[in-house]
């Protein structure tokens, strides 16, 4: 699968906190936060769903990986999104492990099952 995504009971804001927390403790950085709706809406669109993407990095896994093979930098930083579907609040991601198959280097898909698992665990405790 692409992607791993989880539901939760929480709403958007207690997820987005609730994620910040975990991401932090895995030593996990959030570099931007994109607020889609916000921005489609400001630019005259009608979107009505909060959509919530977070690019977060581990500083220490991002010089790992670079060193490794400087082509990972196309899938650097991970994304995180949370979001409304059907009046649920989910959070996901892209797999690392997916993105970085691309590659076809094994020892970069052994680094990344590292980060992805990290990431699962920081999405896991948010819900």
């Amino acid at each position: 699968m692409f992607d791993y995504t989880v539901a939760t009971d929480k709403n958007i804001e207690e997820a987005i906190q609730s994620l910040e927390e975990s991401l932090k403790e895995e030593k996990f950085g959030v570099l931007w936060k994109f607020d889609i709706k916000e921005k489609l809406q400001e630019k005259g669109l009608e979107f009505n769903k909060k959509f919530q993407v977070f690019e977060v990095c581990n500083p220490h896994e991002a010089q790992r990986v670079l060193n490794e093979n400087e082509m990972a930098g196309y899938f650097l930083p991970c994304k995180i999104v949370v979001y409304e579907d059907t009046g649920q609040t989910k959070i996901g991601m892209p797999k690392p492990t997916a993105l970085i198959s691309l590659l076809n280097d094994e020892k970069m898909k052994q680094f990344t099952k590292d980060i992805e698992d990290r990431l699962i665990t920081c999405i896991d405790k948010s819900k």
